[in-house]
């Protein structure tokens, strides 16, 4: 049976988890191409489809590629006012704009709940393409953005959050990855994944193969949070995903020294989320100079899975 993952051109598919497909077209060029959309997560319209932009442009820099041109996907409720419906469309072609692409065009359906985001194209070159394998002991684990986001986004669903809180989420949410990937390509990294919607350990356990001999250790005392994050996590504000992410993931990690509410902080969602960059030794120095708020957040080790543990437990 011929499966799409054997066609000698399709580089990243359907075999592997990754965060794009990757389709060989010379020696010299690579199409990068992803989707993803969801409904808002802030109340402002522009922000909403700008992070919705950022979030989905997020993909083909996690593969270290540019991004092209990119389709809008949008689902509207007939009742919402034309002007909200513009505004999450420029907040979306803004941010699109920002990371050197364009809007190219889109499709748009009538639904109960808005919903938006983008399919992308983009470039890389075959032999510079990032991707969640290759990670050796003695790597090291850095994280491009602080996590939080899904905590601090359902604070504000309850009232909980101060307006300093929402808007460092919100520029969080905001900042695109590009200048992560491009630091990543210009030192050869090869391996690197976004945080998004399975948390940190959901998609850091995707970089990992069972057999391989490779494991993650993190350490909690090094993880970056957004601001509030911490004091609302420990009282319990937390999205759904992630339970449902521990749920599906547990199995995964291990923890040590850790309190239960920290634990799941682990596999709470994110949006918009940095990169997790595998960097050797010799180049974490120059990668985090690089990169403005990456932080080293544990080692690759010999090993089987993930565990994190508490150096200040």
């Amino acid at each position: 049976m011929f499966l799409p993952e054997d066609h000698p051109d399709l580089l990243v598919g359907l075999g592997r988890a990754d965060d794009a497909a990757v389709y060989r077209l010379d020696a010299d060029r690579a199409l990068v191409a992803t989707t993803d959309f969801f409904t808002p997560v802030v109340d402002d319209p522009w922000s909403y489809g700008a992070i919705a932009a950022a979030n989905a442009l997020s993909d083909v820099y996690a593969m270290g590629g540019r991004p092209l041109f990119a389709l809008n996907i949008a689902a509207f409720p007939e009742s919402l006012p034309p002007e909200i419906i513009a505004a999450i469309l420029r907040g979306g072609a803004e941010k699109v704009k920002e990371a050197g692409a364009v809007i190219a065009g889109g499709h748009t359906i009538s639904d109960k709940e808005p919903k938006y985001g983008l399919v992308v194209i983009g470039e890389v070159h075959p032999d510079k393409i990032l991707t969640k394998g290759g990670a050796r002991p003695g790597d090291k684990l850095v994280l491009t953005k602080p996590l939080g986001v899904g905590v601090v986004t359902t604070g504000i669903k309850r009232g909980l959050t101060t307006d300093a809180e929402i808007e460092a989420v919100t520029r969080s949410m905001l900042a695109l990855n590009r200048r992560a990937a491009e630091a990543a390509s210009e030192l050869g990294l090869r391996s690197a994944t976004d945080i998004t919607g399975f948390g940190l350990i959901g998609h850091a356990s995707e970089m990992l193969v069972p057999g391989d001999g490779v494991g993650f250790r993190f350490d909690f005392a090094r993880l970056p949070f957004l601001p509030g994050t911490l004091r609302m996590a420990e009282d319990w504000v937390y999205p759904g995903g992630a339970h449902n992410n521990r749920e599906y993931f547990a199995a995964s990690a291990r923890f040590t020294g850790l309190e239960e509410w920290q634990e799941l902080l682990c596999f709470s969602p994110e949006t918009s989320g940095g990169l997790l960059v595998i960097v050797p030794p010799a180049d974490e120095a120059a990668y985090l100079a690089a990169v403005e708020g990456a932080v080293t957040v544990g080692e690759v080790v010999a090993g089987e899975g993930l565990e994190v543990v508490h150096s200040r437990a």
